[in-house]
């Protein structure tokens, strides 16, 4: 076969030659252009005017406080407006969202450098970290600018995008993931982000969009403040501090609080609480120290009322115009707790700190004292998770009958909710409901890290009538574990609790349950003969100590959820004093629920696509 004509001219050779390398050239520059739909930050033109700011939320993403998130919320466009400032830009930076916080299967936006040019884009992470970029860009750049003090990002995207890719933006905890490049990418595909330093940050991103209240021109200040405390050099440490209120102080309404934080300590304090001891209580040492010491006074154990709870990226709380939570007066406690958190995972060292809790008050009481009350599960070993569980469902009740019992003809309102479990919780969701059909939503996050507890204000206040029922249910996962999880006060044992601040108070402070002991055992009986076991000694050990002895295969799981969902109730209806309300309250049927609520969704979920991205290859 002949190939070349051996009459082939020099001048055709020179042609087919340039025309190779024109053609080689092309391929050379395409390769270099600008990734298909990621923006070129240099090119970058202003599409429209940019939204309100300063942004009205903020949070240090990092232990150093070199990123800064602020963001801004438009619920009529439903969409969120993002800063993100990078005190010292180098090679470039992610942000992402994910679950709870895993680098695997998360929604990103990264800004990289190909070593001559920088570009912005939407990205996804794989089930391997690896990195994408989208084929659907959610994210929109608005501005890109270097300031004094560091590099600015200012965007936009969807609560909601459509993008199976995507997180679903929604009420509740968002796990913010963030790391920084430390090279230049030809192709973001380069990228893995399980090998450049990256961190994990929790936010509460969906906000009321009600403006704040002005505070009355009688309004008084104090100060929770621990003074001149060194923060420890280890990861985590709770430090307590008992401070008392003035002599003789009259009954005020706490109407506002906010944090009041150490300048330079902003990312290594994590929440504050402060707790009002108890009046049966006379007198409570003097005490500044770690409240794990074993040391510590035993009396900090009766100081559990809670005044106030801040966590971080959290703005100033308020009361409802027509309440307040009573402070001083009396029979109420003049000693006050303090507990601060501190997460130092770089493990600085000689840091001094004397950050607390602002409490804002007037003596001009208002119409309703505002209180707290704990729904959920008993703090009990009687209620308990099976190991190796992705998932596992418990469920508290406060019932109709205590309810009908406690609650004054008008109800109560409930304005803001904290949920609260330990490490294995996942999510937590309290539902009102009333003539056996769910009616509202009290609080939900299904993406729930007992490492972040804020109170949340709610958008909407939920009336709770008497004979209404609240349900408060708790998703575990016990996947890491060896042994039943049981319920304590432990941070290796559960708990399932929505402590609700409501108003007007009542003389109800705990409504909550665990099954019928007797129930209980016959589950422990029913498991020894399937399985064949020795002689069983149910009844003659701890509950503890047989939960351990079940042999936990899905059967017996299975069985267990059952007798949770079907099997009567214990139900503590207690009073302020924890006596129990008059009535009986041992093996009680469980409420009856005949419909239940359907989760809201955006327009584009009719099919009920996954609320986070799903490790299915991009295509």
């Amino acid at each position: 076969m002949r190939i070349f004509n051996r009459d082939l001219r020099l001048q055709d050779v020179t042609l087919l030659y340039f025309t190779a390398l024109a053609a080689l050239m092309v391929i050379l520059v395409a390769s270099y252009q600008a990734p298909m739909h990621a923006v070129d930050v240099s090119k970058l033109v202003p599409s429209g005017p940019l939204p309100p700011l300063p942004m009205p939320f903020r949070v240090p993403l990092d232990p150093r406080g070199e990123l800064y998130l602020a963001w801004n919320i438009s619920y009529a466009n439903q969409e969120i407006y993002m800063e993100l400032r990078v005190a010292d830009l180098k090679q470039g930076v992610l942000l992402g969202m994910s679950d709870q916080g895993e680098l695997t299967n998360a929604d990103l936006v990264v800004l990289w450098n190909t070593g001559t040019r920088s570009y912005f884009g939407d990205a996804w992470s794989d089930a391997e970290g690896r990195v994408s970029l989208d084929s659907q860009q959610d994210y929109e750049l608005i501005q890109a600018k270097q300031k004094p003090d560091g590099y600015y990002l200012l965007f936009k995207r969807p609560f909601s995008t459509c993008d199976p890719k995507d997180y679903l933006i929604e009420e509740g905890t968002v796990h913010i993931i963030y790391g920084f490049l430390d090279g230049p990418l030809s192709t973001l595909g380069q990228l893995n982000l399980s090998r450049i330093h990256t961190g994990v940050q929790r936010v509460l991103m969906l906000r009321p969009d009600t403006p704040p209240p002005a505070l009355p021109p009688d309004v008084q200040t104090l100060e929770v403040r621990a003074p001149n405390v060194v923060i420890p050099s280890q990861e985590t440490t709770y430090w307590c501090f008992i401070q008392m209120l003035p002599d003789n102080m009259p009954k005020n309404h706490i109407i506002m609080y906010e944090s009041v934080i150490t300048p330079g300590n902003e990312a290594i304090v994590h929440h504050i609480e402060v707790f009002q001891c108890s009046p049966d209580v006379q007198t409570v040492p003097q005490y500044s120290g770690s409240c794990d010491d074993k040391m510590k006074p035993s009396k900090l154990n009766f100081c559990r009322h809670v005044l106030a709870a801040w966590a971080m990226g959290a703005e100033g709380f308020y009361y409802p115009s027509d309440a307040g939570l009573p402070m001083g007066g009396p029979g109420s406690s003049r000693y006050l707790r303090l507990e601060v958190h501190y997460h130092n995972p770089l493990l600085i060292s000689g840091r001094q700190d004397s950050s607390g809790i602002r409490l804002h008050y007037t003596p001009s009481l208002r119409r309703y004292d505002a209180a707290i009350m704990e729904l959920g599960l008993v703090y009990t070993p009687i209620m308990a998770a099976p190991p190796k569980q992705r998932a596992f469902h418990l469920s508290g009740y406060c019932t109709s009958k205590c309810t009908q019992t406690a609650l004054p003809p008008g109800g109560i309102y409930i304005f803001a909710s904290q949920l609260h479990t330990h490490l294995a919780g996942r999510g937590v969701r309290t539902v009102l409901v009333r003539g056996g059909e769910e009616r509202e939503v009290v609080q939900e996050d299904q993406h729930f890290s007992a490492h972040y507890q804020p109170i949340r204000v709610l958008r909407k206040a939920v009336h709770v009538l008497p004979g209404d029922v609240l349900i408060t249910k708790c998703t575990y996962n016990t996947e890491d574990r060896s042994k039943p999880t049981v319920g304590g006060f432990g941070i290796m044992e559960e708990m399932c609790v929505n402590y609700v601040h409501y108003y007007p108070q009542t003389m109800l402070e705990l409504c909550k349950t665990h099954v019928d002991m007797a129930h209980l055992q016959k589950f422990f009986s029913a498991m020894n003969r399937f399985h064949g076991s020795d002689p069983c000694v149910c009844g003659e050990v701890g509950v503890t100590e047989q939960y351990s002895q079940v042999r936990w295969d899905p059967f017996a799981v299975q069985v267990l959820n059952s007798l949770y969902n079907t099997a009567p109730i214990s139900m503590h209806c207690n009073q302020s004093d924890a006596r129990a309300f008059p009535g009986d309250w041992d093996d009680q049927p469980l409420p009856l629920v005949s419909s239940t609520l359907d989760k809201a969704r955006y327009p584009c979920e009719a099919a009920g696509p996954p609320s986070g991205p799903t490790p299915t290859p991009h295509a």
